[in-house]
C-alpha cells in the first residue's frame, strides 16, 4: 500500500486476533523513541554530579525540573497535533528536535548538555502523546481489546527503556565497551546512541504510516477522522518557527530551577482553564466523561510523584548504598544500571502476560473496571516501597542487598502495569474526538507534576543526609521510602472507595 489514507477507518479497526498489524510498527517506533529518551533520563543525575559537580540535593531539583518541562510540553505537543499539524507530522517533527539535541550532546555533553535538553524536552512534547493516541484510534470506541493493546504497547516502551537505561548509562560510566572507547569519549557516544535510536524511530514510522490510513492526517485533510475546515498552510510553517523561537528560553528555564516552580505554577491552572472552556462545547455525557478524566488525572500525580524516585533519590541510593551482587553473587551488576532499567525489563516480561490477562478475566466477565485497575497500581506501588524499606534489614556497613532492591522494583513494577498502560488506553476511551490529543497531553502533564514532585521529594532526601555516613544515609532513605509507602497504599483505598462514582460519570466507558 502506497497511498496517504488509502485504507478506511472502518478497515484498519477490523481485524482479527488479539491485535491490530499497525500496533507492532507503533511499538518499534515508540522503542527506539524510549531508546533516545530513557538513555538520555539515566544519565541525567548520575552525569550532572560526576561530570558537572552538581550537589546531591541540586542535582534531585534539576532532573525534577528536566522531566516536569519534559512532560509538560507533551500538552503543548498534544494540542498542536490536535488543532494545526496532526499527529503524524507533530511525531515527525519532534523526533527530528530530538535527534538535534541528542546530537549536540554528544558532540559536547558539557558546553551543550541544557541546549541539548531544551531541543530533548520540546522534541518528547510533540512527539510522546501522538504516537499513544495513534494506538487508541486503531480500535473501536467498543473494543474490549484496547487495554490488551496498550498492555501490548506499553511492553515497546519498556524495551526501549530497558535497552537505552542500562546500554547508554554503563558506556558513559565505563561498564560497556571500556577497551574500545576512550574515557575522553564515553559520554558522547552514550548519548550519539541516543540519537541514533531516535533516527531509526522516525525511518520505521515513514514506512508505517502508509499503513494507518486516515488515523494521524492533520486536520482539514480530506481523509482525516474528525472533519473541520483547513488551516492555510502558514500555520503549520508558524508551528515550526515558534517552536525553534522557545528552544533559548526553554534552555534557560530548564537551567534555572527556580523558574521551574513560576513554570508549574502557572501551566496546570492555565491547562484547566482551557479544558473547561472546551467543555462548554460538549454535551453532558462528554463532559461527566471528561470529570472522569480528571479524577484519573488527579490521582496520577500522586502516583508518579512516588514512582518516580527512580531517577532521582534511587540513582543516589543505588550508587551508594547497594552491592553489585545478583542471586547470591551469581552475577555481579552495576546497581545503577539495574536501578535505570530493572523495571522495564520486568514489564518486558510482564506486560503481554496482563494485556493476555485483561481479555481472559473479559471473556469470563470477572474484568476488574478501570478504577479498581488504578487502585491495585497503588497498593502495588506502596508494597514496594516496603519492599525498599525492608533492604536495611539485610545491610552490612550501610550497603544494602541488590536482589532486595530488585524485587522492590518488581513489586513496584506490577503497579505501574495496573495504572499506566491502563491510563493510556482510558484517557483514548473518556475523550471526545477532537480532544484526544489535548486529553492525552493532560495524561502526561500529569506525570509533569508527578516528576516535580518527585525531585522535591528527592532533594529533601538529600539535603537530610548531608555529611552522614552510609549507615545513617540508608536509614534516612529507607525510612523515607516507608512514609512513600504509606501515602501510595492511603491513595489506592481511597481510589477504590470512589469507584463507584467515577463508574457513573464514566458513562458506561469500561
Amino acid at each position: 500500500m502506497s497511498k496517504q489514507g488509502q485504507q478506511t477507518l472502518e478497515q484498519v479497526q477490523h481485524f482479527e486476533g488479539k491485535y491490530p498489524k499497525q500496533i507492532w510498527s507503533l511499538f518499534f517506533s515508540e522503542m527506539w523513541e524510549r531508546f533516545c529518551f530513557y538513555g538520555m533520563r539515566g544519565m541525567l543525575v548520575f552525569f550532572m554530579i560526576t561530570q558537572l559537580n552538581f550537589a546531591e540535593k541540586e542535582a534531585n531539583l534539576q532532573y525534577g525540573a528536566t522531566q516536569a518541562f519534559v512532560y509538560a510540553f507533551t500538552f503543548i505537543g498534544g494540542l498542536f497535533a490536535d488543532k494545526i499539524l496532526g499527529f503524524r507530522k507533530s511525531l515527525f517533527w519532534g523526533g527530528t528536535l530530538m535527534i538535534v539535541g541528542s546530537a549536540l550532546l554528544a558532540t559536547d555533553p558539557h558546553q551543550f548538555f541544557f541546549f541539548g535538553l531544551a531541543f530533548i524536552i520540546i522534541g518528547t512534547g510533540f512527539f510522546k502523546p501522538n504516537i499513544s493516541t495513534m494506538v487508541g484510534e486503531l480500535y473501536r470506541s467498543d473494543d474490549n481489546r484496547r487495554d490488551a493493546g496498550f498492555s501490548l504497547f506499553y511492553a515497546g516502551i519498556n524495551l526501549g527503556a530497558f535497552l537505552g537505561g542500562y546500554i547508554c548509562v554503563a558506556i558513559g560510566k565505563g561498564y560497556m565497551l571500556a577497551s574500545v572507547i576512550d574515557e575522553a569519549h564515553r559520554w558522547n557516544v552514550a548519548f550519539g546512541l541516543a540519537a541514533i535510536g531516535m533516527l531509526i524511530s522516525l525511518i520505521n514510522f515513514h514506512f508505517t504510516k502508509f499503513h494507518l490510513g486516515p488515523i494521524g492526517l492533520k486536520p482539514g485533510h480530506p481523509d482525516a477522522i474528525v472533519k473541520v475546515k483547513a488551516l492555510p498552510k502558514w500555520a503549520e510553517y508558524a508551528v515550526y518557527l515558534a517552536t525553534l523561537l522557545l528552544i533559548p528560553l526553554v534552555q534557560v528555564m530548564v537551567s534555572k530551577t527556580e523558574y521551574t516552580d513560576i513554570f508549574m505554577y502557572l501551566i496546570g491552572p492555565l491547562t484547566l482553564i482551557y479544558l473547561f472552556y472546551e467543555m462548554t462545547k460538549l454535551n453532558r455525557v462528554e463532559r461527566n466523561k471528561l470529570i472522569a478524566a480528571l479524577v484519573f488525572i488527579l490521582f496520577s500525580i500522586i502516583f508518579w510523584g512516588i514512582y518516580e524516585q527512580s531517577g532521582g533519590s534511587l540513582s543516589i541510593f543505588a550508587a551508594k548504598n547497594l552491592n553489585d551482587s545478583m542471586l547470591g553473587g551469581l552475577f555481579h551488576l552495576d546497581p545503577n544500571g539495574v536501578n535505570n532499567s530493572g523495571g522495564a525489563f520486568f514489564i518486558i516480561i510482564l506486560a503481554p502476560i496482563f494485556g493476555l490477562l485483561w481479555i481472559w478475566l473479559s471473556k469470563r466477565k470477572m474484568e476488574p473496571n478501570t478504577i479498581i485497575k488504578f487502585g491495585l497500581g497503588f497498593i502495588f506501588l506502596g508494597l514496594g516501597y516496603y519492599v525498599l524499606f525492608g533492604t536495611k534489614f539485610f545491610a552490612q556497613d550501610g550497603i544494602a542487598s541488590l536482589d532486595i532492591f530488585t524485587l522492590a522494583l518488581l513489586v513496584i513494577t506490577v503497579g505501574e502495569l495496573c495504572l499506566s498502560p491502563i491510563g493510556l488506553s482510558i484517557m483514548t476511551k473518556l475523550s471526545p474526538g477532537k480532544l484526544q490529543g489535548i486529553m492525552m497531553g493532560m495524561w502526561f502533564l500529569a506525570s509533569a507534576y508527578g516528576q516535580y514532585v518527585a525531585g522535591l521529594i528527592g532533594a529533601s532526601m538529600a539535603e537530610a543526609r548531608e555529611g552522614d555516613s552510609l549507615a545513617d544515609k540508608l536509614i534516612t532513605y529507607t525510612d523515607s521510602y516507608k512514609q512513600l509507602g504509606v501515602y501510595s497504599l492511603i491513595a489506592g483505598v481511597v481510589l477504590i472507595a470512589l469507584s463507584p462514582l467515577v463508574k457513573k460519570l464514566m458513562g458506561g466507558v469500561k
